[in-house]
């Protein structure tokens, strides 16, 4: 991780939320900006005092302090300057901006903040103009921002619309290298999910190739997220999805996820074959999983596609990766094991990876195109074809270990070409 100040760049993060509040924590460790300015966008409670009470404390991670330098250390906020809105958090300046949730009215350029970190999840639509009412991402670019990372998956209001030039979506260790600094202004940082699955079916792409792969289909055990209910409560006007207003802490609750989407942008072979993605949600804080399901055609002669040559894969895989995002372990763990683990995309449990291999028959006079003739030429019109399934898991912390701290590679990344 690269640390130290990077000569009076301001960061700005937009949005305090779970990832906003996490954000600052990775970025207050590691020390890059020499000052970070945040917008809440609201007055929070009845003074400072009570921001810090929120930024100091978190019922996932514990105190701020205690994840810089362990439980026996003091708390590290002090010098809250209350008309200012500016406090001290370990050495680095901390400034909240509390009038204005509109990203064009936040005047970055007076704050001298030209990178902005988006994280309220509800500008996600790049094609949208500065002057959307309802504010947009490049409304930060009126403010005088210059660049714009998202916290999520673009969403376009409209369907159909072209992804402008100027907008690029990256996983870190995938295809951040198509971040053109000189083109690209709004980038999209995905999903923690797409992130995590991007890390899982990248190994297995270089090692068989697309064309090996018939289909896949993952499901994501996913911790729950700040938009769900706490009790059941009635659905707002218009809602569709009954679901997300039932009770988080007493159900397991089925949704959706875009990230097979969004993983047909950041890894373009995925286009060519089919794939399913679905969430499930659960009552745990983070900590979540994937199930990753493949389809794999066995070559006619050689060695079977098994469990130990796929662990092989990944094993290599995170062996060979320069940034440590993927790891292996056959150790056998549960969703609180893997909770703080540092850019971890994704934890192969190879302990459980499993594969069953059989034989697909085709009838051919079923296949649509082959004329009688070629049919009539064949000693036998079914075609037995070897096909392995797999199953292979992978855990992820869905917030501060894995995406934030990736998150936090991104915004360095872009901000040192600038």
């Amino acid at each position: 991780m690269q640390t130290g100040s990077s000569g009076g760049f301001k960061l700005g993060i937009n949005g305090f939320g779970r990832i906003g509040k996490l954000t600052l924590w990775h970025h207050v460790a590691r020390k890059y900006f020499s000052e970070i300015i945040i917008n809440i966008g609201r007055t929070v409670g009845t003074s400072l005092e009570d921001i810090a009470h929120y930024t100091e404390r978190d019922s996932t991670y514990g105190s701020l302090h205690g994840f810089l330098y362990g439980q026996a250390s003091e708390p590290l906020i002090e010098d809250l300057d209350e008309q200012n809105g500016t406090m001290n958090i370990d050495g680095v300046k901390v400034r909240f901006l509390r009038a204005a949730r509109n990203p064009a009215e936040l005047n970055w350029e007076k704050q001298g903040v030209k990178l902005v970190v988006d994280t309220t999840g509800n500008f996600l639509d790049p094609t949208l103009p500065p002057d959307y009412p309802k504010g947009s991402l490049r409304g930060h670019l009126e403010a005088g921002a210059e660049k714009i990372i998202v916290s999520a998956p673009f969403k376009f209001k409209k369907q159909g619309m072209p992804m402008p030039d100027d907008v690029v979506t990256s996983v870190m260790g995938i295809n951040d290298n198509v971040y053109d600094p000189r083109r690209h202004i709004i980038i999209s940082n995905a999903s923690c999910t797409t992130t995590c699955l991007a890390h899982m079916i990248k190994p297995l792409l270089n090692a068989f190739g697309p064309k090996k792969i018939l289909s896949a289909s993952m499901a994501t055990v996913h911790a729950a997220t700040g938009s769900q209910q706490v009790l059941d409560r009635l659905p707002k006007t218009g809602a569709v999805d009954l679901r997300k207003n039932r009770s988080i802490m007493n159900n397991i609750i089925l949704t959706t996820t875009g990230a097979a989407n969004a993983l047909r942008l950041v890894i373009p072979e995925m286009k060519d074959i089919g794939f399913i993605a679905e969430s499930v949600r659960v009552p745990i804080s983070t900590g979540s999983l994937i199930i990753l399901v493949l389809n794999l055609q066995e070559e006619l002669s050689g060695e079977p596609i098994s469990r130990e040559m796929l662990n092989t894969v990944y094993r290599e895989a995170a062996s060979d990766d320069p940034k440590g995002y993927l790891n292996y372990t056959d150790k056998q763990n549960v969703s609180g094991d893997i909770i703080g683990i540092p850019r971890a995309a994704a934890i192969i449990e190879g302990h459980v990876t499993h594969t069953r291999t059989a034989e697909l028959t085709i009838d051919l006079e079923k296949v649509p195109g082959l004329e009688k003739d070629t049919l009539g030429s064949l000693k036998d019109v079914l075609v037995r074809i070897p096909i392995t399934q797999a199953v292979i898991y992978g855990w992820y912390d869905n917030e501060k270990g894995s995406y934030v701290n990736i998150l936090g590679d991104r915004t360095v990344s872009v901000a040192e070409d600038m």
